[in-house]
């Protein structure tokens, strides 16, 4: 890899304008080149193994992280195994520890809001160019706040009650919940009890307006 080239640079976001704005900002810094775009992960694979066949990857993504079909975090899991010398740095407007940690686990290096200074997307493309991991400050504080309190959240749920309150989200009845789980509606009771115990929720309405909010499941 020749160090004298510009640091070429492929866009993922479903929003065209949220595109051309990084495409312009991207052509205005001397050390980085635009070298694509798409607007989902399915259609950022194609290119980018339609660039591999020419020999002409990108070095870094920007990566979306809320798109139709496979998010953000997905389509960075299937570019990684795909195009393992190719680096993915997230910018989104979601800074939640939930989805730092999904994007991180997905294996991107950086990861920017979109609401952070421009510059900051530069510096994230240079780390990752490096082979350095990036978060810019508000993203570290979550992930700072979330390594102290690890016991919150949907954290400090067990993997059944995390399925009681997936299912609660959905509307579905205790009844219903048991029958799923193949459990009794007693059990049910005992551990939505939990779930608002632990989230210090006083309902099951509370608890699936929660879920929504966190991204658990769709609105």
């Amino acid at each position: 890899m020749s160090v004298d080239r510009p640091i070429r640079v492929f866009v993922v976001d479903d929003h065209e304008v949220v595109r051309l704005g990084l495409r312009a900002f991207l052509h205005a810094t001397a050390d980085v080149e635009p070298v694509g775009e798409a607007a989902d992960g399915h259609s950022a694979l194609e290119r980018l193994d339609a660039l591999a066949a020419v020999d002409a990857l990108p070095d870094v993504v920007l990566m979306d992280l809320v798109m139709p079909g496979p998010d953000g975090a997905a389509s960075t899991e299937m570019i990684r195994k795909a195009h393992p010398g190719v680096a993915v740095v997230v910018v989104t407007s979601f800074g939640d520890a939930r989805r730092v940690h999904a994007a991180l686990e997905a294996g991107a290096t950086g990861y920017v809001l979109k609401d952070a200074d421009v510059d900051e997307i530069v510096r994230a493309i240079r780390a990752a160019h490096r082979g350095e991991v990036h978060l810019d400050a508000a993203v570290t504080g979550v992930l700072t706040r979330s390594l102290v309190a690890p016991h919150r959240g949907i954290a400090a749920l067990t993997a059944r009650e995390r399925d009681v309150l997936l299912l609660v989200a959905q509307g579905r009845s205790n009844r219903d919940i048991g029958q799923v789980l193949s459990i009794g509606e007693r059990t049910v009771q005992t551990h939505l009890g939990n779930v608002l115990t632990k989230l210090q929720l006083a309902s099951r309405t509370q608890a699936a307006l929660w879920a929504v909010r966190e991204g658990l499941v769709e609105p």
